[in-house]
C-alpha cells in the first residue's frame, strides 16, 4: 500500500532531475504515447487533428482567476490551474493529462458521422465523457439524497461550461491518479470530489471568504496538500485495519476491509461526522487495534462468520424445496396407488399435505435465527435497524409456526367430530389454504420479480423512500449490485431450464426412490417381537431399522440434483455451440470445406458496420442473418468463388500469410509446412486463386484419371465433371497456366524453339476456347506428359542443375507431343507449316533444344519457388490430413476458422475502435530461461532443455530449421551464435514472463494490420501483396534451400513481417488503442544489483515498443531510511535507451508495500 507525495529524486547529475511546473516543457520530455508537450514533433499519433484539438482546449484557461502563491507561466494549461490550487503533484497532472487526450481523442473518433469541425473538441464528445467518468457519482448523489457539485446545465452549451466540463473530468482524473489505495474504495474518491468540486465552484463563481474577506481558497492546498491532507490519513487507517488481521487469520468481524471502509461512504454520516476538510478525530479512523472498540466503526454489509451452517444458510432454498417435496412424496406414496394424482384425490390425504407448511414455517424460523447468528455483528447503534429486521423476521416466523398448528387443528377438529368430511370441515380446510396463501404470497411475488425483471430492477435503482420501505423486509439498501437482473428472454429460458431439471429429478425421486420404500416400510414397522443385536432407542419398535433403511435413500436424493443438472448442462451446452455455430470445423477435411469462403467471411466480419449493415431493427438484423447464412454456406451471388484478381482475395492473403508466418516464428510449424499452408500471391499470370497446396493435394491427379475414364466425352462434360470440386478447376487451371509460364521461361526467347513452344500453347488454348481440346487431343497421352513433365521440375529443384538432362527431358516432352499428342496425326510438312517443327532440316539434326536451354540463377528465389510449388501440385498423392502435424497449430487454425462464422458484431475500422489496455503483475518470476539454467540438471539428471526437447520434439527440429536457415552451419552453436535464439525459443514454452509479453504484443500486431487494411487502397493491396510476397522470398524464407550460402540464407524477422507495408500511420493507430504494462515491482532493486532479471525485462521493451513498465524504486535518504518512488518506463528507440515517463514519491510502509502502477492508459 501506497500513497505519493512529489519529490526529485535524488540524482548526481542535478541536471537531470525533473523540471518544475514553472518550467516550459522541452522537446526532449519523455512521454508516454503521445508527445502532446511538442504538438510539432514528428509522431505517428500527432497526425490526427483530434488529439491537437484536445490539446488546444485543454490550453484555454483564458480569464480564470490565477492561483495567488504561485507563479503563473504561459505554457500551462487547465490542469496545471488545477495543480497549484490543490496541490497535486506534478508527475501526476503530466499523467492525467495524456490519460485525459487519450480518453477524449478516440472517443471523438468514433464520432460517426465526423464532427463539422474537426480541429476542435467536440461539446457532445466531452459531455458523453464526462457523464460517463462521473455516473457513479452522480448516482452516488442521488442515493444519498445529495445534490450534485457539478453545475452544469445539460440545455445550455457555452464556452464556459466547455471549460468547466473540463475542469471537472480533470478534477476527478487528478484525485484519481493520486489516490493511490483509495481506488479500491471509489465511493470515498466521490466524497473526495464531492468537497473538492465544491471548493472548485466556489473558486469559478468568485465566492468571498466570509472569515478573511478574500477570495475563497481550497481548504487543502500547498505543495503535496492533497496528498499529506486527504489520502494519508484514510491511507494510514486502512493500513492499520489490514495489519490487524493478522494476514487474515483474525476473525472477519472485528477488522474492517476495503469494502468496509468503502460502505462507510453508503450513508451521510461521512458528512457528518467525517466532514471536510477531512476531521481527523472522527470515529472513521478509530482502528480496531486502537483500543477502543465502542468508538469502532464496524461493518455494516457483510460480515462473515466461519461455520458450517453456512451449508445451510446459503442454499436455504434449495434445502426447503427438497425437503418439502420429500415429506408431500412420501405422504402421497404412503397410499400406494398407482399414482400420485390417484392418491391426492381423497380429502385425508390432502390434509395430510398440508403439513408442509409446518415444515416450511419450521424452516423458515430456522432461517431467520441463522441470519441473526451470523450477522449480529452488524448490529450497532448506526444499523438498529438491521438488528430490529432480524428479530421481527423470528417472530414473524414463530408466528407463523403457531398460525398454522392452530388452523390445522381445527380442520381435524371438526373432521373428529363429525367423522366425516363434512362441509364446515371442508370450510375450515379451505380456509387454512387461504391461511396458507397469504403465507406463501412473499414467495410468489419474488417469483413474479424474478420473471418479470424490470420491475424488480426499478424498485432497487430508485432512490425514492417509499421504495425503500416496501423493500426494507427483504432486503438491506446497497449502493452497489443494484438493477443487475438479467433480461426477460433470458430469465425465461433459465425458468425453463430448471423447470425441466426439477420435474425430472423429482419424477425420478418419486417413482424409483420413495415409492419403491413405502412397501419396505410397512412391512419392517408390521414386525412384532424382533430381537436387535444393538441397543434400541425405541422398546417393542422398529423405527431404528427404518431410518437406516432411509438413511442412503435420502442421501441419494438430496445429492443427486447434481446429476440432473450435469446431464441437461451438458445437452444445453450442446445446442447452444449448435445454433451459435461454435467448434464447426474441427478437422482439415471440414477446413477443406469452409476454406474457399473464408475471404469473405473475413470482409464481412471486418468491414465496417457503416458501409455493410445498420444492427439496428428487426429488419435489418433479418438481414443479416440471411448475409450470414449465405457466408456460411456459400449460397448466393454475394460469397461467389474467389479468383485471384480479387482484391478481397489478395486482403485475405495478407491476413492468412501473416497467420502462418507467425505460426513460423514460434517453430510450430516447419519451411515445408509454411509453404503448404500460406496462399502465395499471383505470378506466372496465374488464372485462379492460388489456394495453399495443402487443399490442392491429389487433386490434379484425380482429375487426370477423370480424363482418361471419359476419353470421348465432350469437353463441356469433362469440364463439369471438373469442376464440381473448386480445388481440383483451381489445381488444372494453375498446374496448366504454371506450366506453360516455365517451359517459355526456361527457353530462350527469340529462338526457333521458343516459337515453337508458343504456338503449341496457342493451339491448346484455341481449342479449349472453341469445346474441342477432347477432340482435337488424345487423353491417354496425359500421363506420359505428366510423367515428363514430373521429371523436369525435379530436375530443376535440384541444387545442381544440369542442362542436358533437361534439355533431353524437353526433347521428350516435345517428341510425344508432337508424335501422340493430336488425335489427327500430322506430317513433318504440316508441322513445319502448322510452326510446330523447326523449318530448316539440318536443326532436325541433333537435340531440338541443346542451345535454346537458359535456366534462371539459383538465387532467383522466386523462381524455384514457383517450381517447386508446381511440383507439389504435379506430384502429391496423399490427403494431407496431417497438416500441419503439430496440434497447437492445428488449433490456432481450427479457432481462427470458427470464428469467420461465428454471429458477432461487425467490427470497426481501428480508430473507431474502443481502446483497452492490459496490466500483467509480476514480482521475481523468470524473464527469460539463462544458458546455466538450461544445461542444469536435476536430480533425475534431466535438464530444462532436454525435457522441452522431449515434450516439443517437433517444435525442437522446426527450430533447428530455422536456425540453420538463419545462418548457423554446424549444431554447435545454437550454445555460441545463437544463444539468445535457443533461451526464447525455451523460454517462450515456460511459465515466463517473455511468453506473456510476447501472446500480448500479438494484439498490438494485429491492430498495426487491421489499421493498414482499413487505409489501404486496392493499389496498395495489390502492389502490397507482391511487394511482401518477393521481400520474403528474396530474404530466405523458404525451405529447401539448405545448399544455398549463409549470407542468403539470414533473415531479419521484422523485415519479413507485414511491417514493410505499413505508412506509418498504423504505429500511432496502434499505439492510441492498445497499451500493455509489466508491473514488475522490483525492477528497481533488480536494476541496482545488476540482477540479469533487469537486462532481460529491458530486452522486453526494446523489443516491444508498446510495453511499458511500472515499478518501485528504492532510494536511500542516508538516515537508515529508504524512499521509495512508483516509476514508468519505456525503451526509446531513438534515444536507444530506457527512458522514465513518470517518477512520483510513495511514502510506504516498509513491511506493507504494495505497488502503485501509474499508467496514462485510456
Amino acid at each position: 500500500m501506497s500513497y505519493h507525495r512529489q519529490r526529485p529524486p535524488p540524482s548526481p547529475n542535478p541536471s537531470q532531475s525533473r523540471p518544475s511546473p514553472a518550467a516550459p516543457p522541452l522537446e526532449s520530455d519523455p512521454y508516454n504515447i503521445i508527445p502532446i508537450h511538442n504538438l510539432l514533433a514528428e509522431h505517428p499519433s500527432l497526425r490526427f487533428p483530434e488529439v491537437r484539438a484536445i490539446t488546444t482546449a485543454l490550453r484555454a484557461v483564458g480569464d480564470l482567476r490565477k492561483p495567488p502563491h504561485n507563479q503563473w507561466a504561459p505554457h500551462m494549461d487547465l490542469l496545471d490551474w488545477l495543480a497549484l490550487f490543490f496541490g497535486f503533484q506534478n508527475d501526476n497532472v503530466r499523467n492525467q493529462r495524456e490519460h485525459l487526450v487519450l480518453h477524449l481523442a478516440n472517443a471523438q473518433m468514433r464520432l460517426s458521422p465526423p464532427p463539422d469541425n474537426i480541429d476542435a473538441l467536440d461539446a457532445a464528445v466531452l459531455r458523453k465523457f464526462r457523464k460517463k467518468l462521473l455516473r457513479n457519482y452522480t448516482n452516488w448523489c442521488s442515493y444519498l439524497g445529495k445534490k450534485s457539485n457539478i453545475w452544469i446545465s445539460d440545455r445550455r452549451e457555452a464556452a464556459a461550461d466547455h471549460r468547466r466540463e473540463l475542469l471537472y473530468v480533470s478534477l476527478f482524473l487528478l484525485i484519481w491518479g493520486e489516490s493511490a489505495n483509495l481506488r479500491f474504495v471509489p465511493e470515498c474518491i466521490c466524497f473526495i470530489f464531492h468537497n473538492m468540486a465544491m471548493e472548485l465552484n466556489k473558486i469559478l463563481e468568485d465566492y468571498i471568504d466570509e472569515n478573511t474577506g478574500q477570495p475563497v481558497q481550497p481548504s487543502v492546498s500547498g505543495e503535496n496538500a492533497f496528498l499529506n491532507c486527504v489520502v494519508k490519513p484514510i491511507y494510514e487507517t486502512i493500513r492499520a485495519e489490514v495489519e490487524s488481521s493478522k494476514n487474515g487469520s483474525a476473525p472477519h468481524s472485528v477488522w474492517r476491509n476495503y469494502d468496509d471502509i468503502n460502505e462507510y461512504f453508503w450513508s451521510k454520516r461521512c458528512f457528518q461526522k467525517l466532514r471536510w476538510p477531512i476531521d481527523l478525530g472522527s470515529n472513521f479512523f478509530v482502528t480496531s487495534e486502537g483500543g477502543a472498540r465502542r468508538k469502532h466503526v464496524g461493518k455494516t454489509g457483510f460480515v462473515e462468520q466461519r461455520s458450517f451452517w453456512n451449508l445451510l444458510r446459503s442454499f436455504d432454498r434449495l434445502w426447503v424445496m427438497l425437503v418439502l417435496f420429500l415429506q408431500a412424496a412420501i405422504i402421497v406414496a404412503w397410499e400406494e396407488r398407482r399414482y400420485p394424482w390417484e392418491a391426492l384425490q381423497t380429502r385425508d390425504v390432502q390434509a395430510k399435505v398440508l403439513t408442509v407448511f409446518f415444515t416450511w414455517s419450521g424452516m423458515r424460523f430456522l432461517q431467520s435465527l441463522l441470519d441473526a447468528g451470523m450477522q449480529y455483528s452488524l448490529v450497532s447503534r448506526e444499523t438498529l435497524g438491521l438488528g430490529v429486521r432480524m428479530v421481527m423476521k423470528s417472530v414473524v416466523a414463530a408466528i407463523w409456526i403457531l398460525v398454522f398448528g392452530v388452523f390445522y387443528g381445527r380442520i381435524w377438529t371438526q373432521r373428529n367430530r363429525d367423522r366425516r368430511w363434512s362441509a364446515e370441515a371442508n370450510r375450515r380446510f379451505v380456509t387454512f389454504l387461504e391461511v396458507a396463501l397469504v403465507f406463501i404470497l412473499p414467495e410468489l411475488l419474488a417469483v413474479v420479480l424474478f420473471v418479470i425483471p424490470w420491475i424488480r430492477n426499478f424498485l432497487e435503482e430508485t432512490n425514492l423512500k417509499i421504495f425503500y420501505m416496501l423493500t426494507w423486509w427483504f432486503q438491506g439498501r446497497t449502493f452497489v449490485g443494484r438493477g443487475l437482473r438479467e433480461g426477460l428472454v433470458d430469465n425465461i429460458k433459465y425458468t425453463l431450464f430448471w423447470i425441466l431439471v426439477l420435474a425430472t429429478k423429482f419424477l425420478f425421486s418419486y417413482f424409483l426412490q420413495v415409492k419403491p420404500m413405502i412397501a419396505p416400510t410397512k412391512a419392517l414397522l408390521d414386525l412384532k417381537d424382533v430381537q436387535y443385536e444393538w441397543y434400541q432407542l425405541f422398546n417393542n419398535s422398529n423405527r431404528l431399522a427404518v431410518g437406516l433403511l432411509w438413511i442412503p435413500v435420502v442421501l441419494i436424493y438430496l445429492m443427486d440434483i447434481q446429476i440432473w443438472y450435469s446431464i441437461y448442462s451438458s445437452f444445453v451446452g450442446a445446442g447452444v455451440g449448435l445454433f451459435q455455430h461454435l467448434g464447426e470445423i474441427r478437422n482439415i477435411e471440414q477446413l477443406r470445406l469452409r476454406f474457399q469462403f473464408f475471404a469473405s467471411a473475413i470482409q464481412f466480419n471486418l468491414m465496417p458496420e457503416e458501409q455493410l449493415l445498420n444492427a439496428r431493427g428487426m429488419r435489418n438484423r433479418f438481414k443479416d442473418a440471411i448475409h450470414r447464412l449465405k457466408l456460411r454456406y456459400g449460397l448466393g451471388r454475394p460469397y461467389r468463388k474467389l479468383e485471384s484478381s480479387q482484391v478481397e482475395a489478395k486482403r485475405f492473403a495478407l491476413i492468412w500469410n501473416e497467420i502462418i508466418l507467425t505460426f513460423r516464428e514460434e517453430d510450430i510449424i516447419s519451411d515445408r509446412e509454411q509453404e503448404l499452408l500460406e496462399l502465395p500471391p499471383n505470378s506466372w499470370n496465374v488464372r485462379v486463386i492460388r489456394w495453399p497446396c495443402f487443399l490442392l493435394c491429389n487433386e490434379l491427379l484425380l482429375a487426370l484419371s477423370q480424363a482418361k475414364e471419359l476419353l470421348d466425352a465432350p469437353d463441356k462434360w469433362l469440364w463439369y465433371k471438373v469442376c464440381k470440386n473448386e480445388y481440383r478447376r483451381c489445381a488444372v487451371i494453375e498446374a496448366y497456366d504454371c506450366i506453360k509460364h516455365l517451359l517459355l521461361e526456361i527457353i530462350k526467347r527469340n529462338t526457333e524453339e521458343h516459337s515453337i513452344m508458343t504456338i503449341f500453347f496457342q493451339e491448346i488454348d484455341h481449342s479449349i476456347e472453341i469445346e474441342r481440346f477432347t477432340k482435337t487431343f488424345n487423353m491417354t497421352v496425359l500421363p506420359q506428359l505428366h510423367t515428363q513433365l514430373i521429371k523436369l521440375v525435379q530436375l530443376l529443384n535440384k541444387p545442381k542443375k544440369d542442362t542436358a538432362q533437361v534439355v533431353n527431358t524437353l526433347q521428350a516432352i516435345y517428341e510425344i507431343a508432337k508424335r501422340d499428342l493430336f488425335k489427327d496425326k500430322r506430317s513433318i510438312d504440316q508441322l513445319r507449316e502448322d510452326g510446330l517443327a523447326p523449318r530448316s532440316p539440318a536443326s532436325t539434326q541433333g537435340l531440338l533444344f541443346e542451345n535454346a536451354v537458359e535456366l534462371p540463377n539459383s538465387d532467383n528465389e522466386t523462381f524455384y519457388r514457383q517450381v517447386r510449388r508446381l511440383h507439389t501440385i504435379l506430384t502429391s498423392r496423399d490427403s494431407m490430413h496431417d497438416i500441419p502435424v503439430n496440434l497447437e497449430a492445428r488449433r490456432r487454425i481450427a479457432f481462427f476458422s470458427n470464428s469467420l462464422f461465428m454471429n458477432m458484431p461487425h467490427a470497426p475500422q481501428v480508430e473507431k475502435m474502443m481502446a483497452f489496455s492490459v496490466l500483467t503483475p509480476y514480482y521475481s518470476e523468470e524473464v527469460i530461461y539463462s544458458k546455466e539454467q538450461l544445461k542444469s540438471e536435476n536430480e533425475d539428471g534431466i535438464s530444462i532443455l532436454f525435457y522441452l526437447q522431449t515434450i516439443y520434439a517437433d517444435e525442437w527440429k522446426n527450430f533447428m530449421e530455422r536456425m540453420r536457415r538463419e545462418g548457423m552451419v554446424k549444431d554447435t552453436e545454437i550454445w555460441n551464435t545463437k544463444l539468445r535464439d535457443l533461451r526464447l525459443w525455451a523460454s517462450y514454452r515456460g511459465q515466463t514472463l517473455s511468453r506473456t509479453v510476447r501472446g500480448m504484443m500479438y494484439y498490438y500486431r494485429a491492430l498495426k494490420m487491421l489499421a493498414f487494411l482499413d487505409s489501404a487502397s486496392e493499389m496498395d493491396i495489390r502492389e502490397g501483396s507482391q511487394e511482401l510476397g518477393s521481400m520474403r522470398r528474396d530474404s530466405g524464407f523458404d525451405g529447401y534451400s539448405s545448399e544455398r550460402s549463409p549470407s542468403s540464407r539470414s533473415l531479419s524477422r521484422a523485415s519479413s513481417s507485414l511491417g514493410l507495408l505499413l505508412k506509418g500511420h498504423e504505429y500511432g493507430t496502434a499505439l492510441m488503442k492498445f497499451t500493455y504494462v509489466v508491473a514488475c515491482q522490483i525492477y528497481g532493486t533488480q536494476k541496482a544489483k545488476k540482477d540479469p532479471h533487469a537486462e532481460e525485462i529491458l530486452y522486453l521493451m526494446k523489443s516491444n515498443e508498446a510495453l511499458r513498465v511500472a515499478y518501485v524504486d528504492e532510494v536511500s535518504t542516508g538516515r537508515g531510511e529508504k524512499e521509495f518512488y512508483s516509476v514508468l518506463v519505456k525503451y526509446d528507440h531513438q534515444l536507444e535507451r530506457e527512458v522514465e515517463i513518470y517518477r512520483t514519491m510513495n511514502l510506504v510502509h516498509v513491511e506493507v508495500m504494495a505497488m502503485v502502477v501509474i499508467m496514462a492508459v485510456p
